[in-house]
C-alpha cells in the first residue's frame, strides 16, 4: 500500500489567482516569484502554468538553469543578482535578467569581458534595509550603468517595501516617496508592488507588479484569508488515517505525555509528520479535515504521524481521507496555530511527499 501523504497543486486554481492579480492591476506587466521552488509547489509545473505573466522571479541562477533546461523561454530575473564575475557569464549565455544591489557587483559588471549586453534591474534601498543601493549617490551610478558598454538599454529600477502587509502602516507611503524623489526624471520602468502592496496600496504598482504568495492562493494580510480576497488556494496538502484507537480518559497522547484525554474518546493517527514538513510546532487544537469534517490535532507531530480528535468525527475509520491545508482549510490557519507564517509552511513540504499536478479534464 502506498502511503497516503501527498501534496496536490491546483494549476487552474493559480491561473485564475493570476488573472486576479490582472484584476487589481490593470496595464501592469507581471513578474510572477517563483523562487524557492515556487513557494514549495514546484518551480517548472507552475512556471508553465503561470505563461501568461510577462516575466519569471527567482533567487538565484541554479533556480534559472532548471527553468532553461525546461524549455522555459521567458525572461528570468534574478532577485539577488549574480554571486561571482563567473556568474554573469552564464547570466549573459542563458539570457537572463539580473538585478544589481551592490557595488561588488557593478565591479563584477566592469571587468566582465565585452559581449552582449545584461539587461538589469537597479535596485534602490528606500527604507527597508535589507538589499538596495542607498538614495544617496544613486543618480550617479545610474549615469554609470546607462553609459556601461556591458549595460542593455533601457535599465529598469526596483524597490522592496517592508510592511506592506499592514495595510495602514505609514513607511509604505514613506518607501514611495523615497523611490519617486530619487528617480524622478529618470528613464526606465520600476517596480516596487509584491502581493500585499497590489492588493493595499495601488499607487505602488507602477510599472510592474511582482506578485508571490497570492499567486498561490494564500493572503498576505493577517486576519484575512484567501477567499476573502478572491484568491483560491493552490496547495492542499492531504494524508489519510492509518489507525483508529479508542483511548481511555487521563491516558496521555504522544511523545512527552503532553496532551491526556479528557474523557473516553476516539483517537485517529494520520501518516504524515515533521518528516513530511508539517510544522512539530503546531499547538493541540491545530485544526485537520477528516473526511471534510473539521477535526483537531492532539499531543506533538512526531516525524512521521500526527494524532488527531476524532470526537466531532465519531464515524471516522481507517483509509479516510485527512486534509491538513487546502480548500476548507486555509493554510493561514495553521500557520496561526503554528506561530509562523504560510510561506513557511508552503516552503516547507518535502522528501518522500508525492507531489500532483491537477488540472482539469
Amino acid at each position: 500500500m502506498t502511503r497516503p501523504a501527498r501534496v496536490v497543486v491546483d494549476l487552474e486554481a493559480a491561473q485564475a489567482n493570476l488573472k486576479r492579480v490582472r484584476q487589481a492591476a490593470p496595464g501592469r506587466r507581471v513578474m510572477a516569484v517563483i523562487k524557492a521552488d515556487a513557494y514549495g509547489h514546484g518551480l517548472v509545473s507552475m512556471a508553465q502554468a503561470l505563461a501568461g505573466a510577462e516575466a519569471f522571479g527567482v533567487a538565484c541562477l541554479e533556480e534559472a538553469v532548471v527553468l532553461r533546461d525546461a524549455g522555459i523561454r521567458h525572461p528570468i530575473v534574478l532577485l539577488e543578482g549574480p554571486f561571482s564575475s563567473q556568474e554573469l557569464h552564464e547570466i549573459r549565455r542563458l539570457d537572463l535578467d539580473t538585478v544589481i544591489h551592490d557595488r561588488e557587483q557593478v565591479r563584477m559588471l566592469d571587468a566582465l569581458p565585452d559581449g552582449r549586453p545584461l539587461r538589469l534591474w537597479i535596485k534602490l534601498d528606500t527604507g527597508m534595509h535589507r538589499l538596495g543601493f542607498p538614495a544617496e549617490g544613486f543618480r550617479a551610478l545610474w549615469r554609470h550603468l546607462v553609459e556601461h558598454r556591458g549595460v542593455a538599454r533601457p535599465l529598469r529600477i526596483m524597490s522592496h517595501l517592508a510592511s506592506a502587509h499592514e495595510p495602514d502602516h505609514a513607511s509604505v507611503a514613506v518607501q514611495l516617496g523615497v523611490f519617486n524623489a530619487v528617480t524622478q526624471g529618470i528613464a526606465g520602468e520600476r517596480s516596487m508592488a509584491n502581493s500585499a502592496a497590489l492588493l493595499a496600496w495601488p499607487e505602488t504598482q507602477l510599472d510592474w507588479v511582482r506578485p508571490g504568495l497570492m499567486l498561490y492562493g494564500v493572503s498576505p494580510f493577517a486576519g484575512r484569508t484567501a477567499g476573502d480576497l478572491g484568491l483560491q488556494p493552490v496547495m492542499s496538502l492531504v494524508s489519510g488515517l492509518i489507525a483508529v484507537r479508542r483511548v481511555p480518559a487521563g491516558e496521555s497522547v504522544g511523545y512527552g505525555g503532553s496532551w491526556r484525554c479528557p474523557e473516553d474518546m476516539p483517537v485517529g493517527v494520520v501518516a504524515i509528520g515533521y518528516g513530511d514538513g508539517y510544522p512539530r510546532h503546531a499547538a493541540s487544537g491545530t485544526p485537520v479535515l477528516v473526511a471534510g469534517r473539521r477535526a483537531a490535532l492532539i499531543g506533538k507531530a512526531s516525524m512521521d504521524m500526527l494524532t488527531v480528535d476524532l470526537r466531532p468525527c465519531p464515524e471516522a475509520r481507517v483509509g479516510q481521507p485527512v486534509v491538513l491545508w487546502g480548500p476548507g482549510l486555509p493554510v493561514e490557519e495553521v500557520a496561526r496555530c503554528a506561530d509562523t507564517i504560510p510561506y513557511e509552511l508552503l516552503c516547507a513540504v518535502r522528501g518522500r511527499v508525492r507531489f500532483h499536478d491537477q488540472v482539469a479534464g
